[in-house]
This record gives structure tokens, C-alpha cells and sequence, in this order.
């Protein structure tokens, strides 16, 4: 290692965030900040750190895309089979962090997790393209295989079983809505002496606090 991590520093410049400012409810600020964010971070702006918990309480977190957002709540899709669906099935409940180094911005979102139906999955599967349709068929998700060249035999068989006619969607792949109770939204400022509003729902009822940094 070239660089010592500890003294990398980084100042943040960001608007102010005050409760006074934000919205009764955490959607609406929500989903302009993730307007401002797809316009600034390019395709990265719906890049979201997905966290999950196994059935011995371990946490375990990786990157996912945000692929839609409703009334209900924040839309991903993945393989039921994966990893992360086994701990979704034990423990329905995650965490999400999205992170906007060109906005000086962080979103914090948790709840309680649920499958979408099954007719938003196929209608969500009919717009990917064509080579991720059949991605979802190839790959069984976080199984161990052997090598690369597995993947490629795979890929061409199902090239050719799918030729020339829709790729349908596998009965174990879809989405998961996560339903927010808990929404933090934290503005980077100089000093370090950052802007935090975080949402809590109770009852129906969203309510607003300012926290220290």
C-alpha cells in the first residue's frame, strides 16, 4: 500500500438540511434527491448498498440496483435463491444506504421486506434486455461453480434453447419490495459538522428529528 488510509481527508461542501426545510414525510425529499443524484452520478445514482442479516443474526451487505420506487416502497430485483433471498426468507427486514460522493449526500432506509407479485416481476423481466433475461436462467446465484468456462456452456445452451422465441421468467427470480420505517437523510458540511434529518414511522404517522453528526 502506497497511500496511508489514515490520513486521507476529504472536505464536504454540501447545502444545508434543516427539519424546517424537509417535507411532513421522507418520499417526496427522497425522491429528488435521487433525481438531482441520477443526473450528477450518472448510471451509479441508483446504486444502493443492500444489508441483510442470516438466521444466526450475521450481517452481510453487497451493492444492488434500485429499480423502482411506488407508494409501497423501494423495488429490487434478484435470484430468490440467493443468498440474499435465503436471509430475506428467514429475516424479512434489511437496510439500505445510498451514497452520493458528488452531492456530498447519504440515504439511510430500513424496513421490513416482502416479494413483489408476481405480474410486477414478469412486467419489471419483459424490459431488461435480452442477454439479462437469459442471465437469469444461466447463473443459479452464489452457488460455487467450477469455473468460467461453466458459465459459457451454460450461456450457449440456453442461447439456443430461447432462440427465436421470449425469454420467459424464471419462477424463482423477482422482486423485493423494502417498506420504509426509517428514513435518514445526512448532508456532508465543513468541519465534519454534517446535517442529519432522520424519519421515523409510527403508527401511520411519519415524524422528523434533527441528530448531531
Amino acid at each position: 500500500m502506497t497511500r496511508n488510509i489514515a490520513d486521507i481527508r476529504r472536505d464536504y461542501e454540501g447545502g444545508r438540511l434543516d427539519t424546517t426545510a424537509t417535507p411532513d414525510a421522507p418520499m417526496p425529499l427522497f425522491e429528488e434527491w435521487l433525481a438531482l443524484a441520477l443526473d450528477t452520478e450518472g448510471d451509479d445514482g441508483n446504486a444502493m448498498t443492500l444489508a441483510t442479516v442470516d438466521s444466526q443474526g450475521l450481517p452481510h451487505a453487497r451493492i444492488v440496483l434500485l429499480k423502482g420506487i411506488d407508494d409501497k416502497g423501494l423495488c429490487f430485483y434478484t435470484n430468490y435463491h440467493s443468498h440474499k433471498g435465503s436471509e430475506l426468507a428467514n429475516v424479512p427486514h434489511a437496510a439500505l444506504v445510498f451514497w452520493w460522493p458528488k452531492l456530498d449526500r447519504q440515504v439511510r432506509i430500513e424496513g421490513p421486506v416482502s416479494q413483489v407479485s408476481p405480474e410486477e416481476s414478469d412486467q419489471y423481466f419483459t424490459s431488461r434486455p435480452r442477454g439479462s433475461q437469459l442471465g437469469a436462467w444461466i447463473a443459479t446465484q452464489s452457488v460455487e461453480i467450477p469455473d468460467r468456462e461453466w458459465l459459457e456452456e451454460r450461456q450457449n445452451r440456453f442461447e439456443q434453447a430461447y432462440d427465436g422465441q421470449p425469454v420467459m421468467r424464471p419462477a424463482n427470480w423477482g422482486g423485493y419490495r423494502v417498506i420504509p420505517e426509517m428514513i435518514e437523510f445526512w448532508q456532508g458540511q465543513p468541519s465534519r459538522l454534517h446535517d442529519r434529518v432522520r424519519y421515523s414511522l409510527r403508527d401511520g404517522q411519519w415524524s422528523k428529528v434533527r441528530l448531531a453528526p
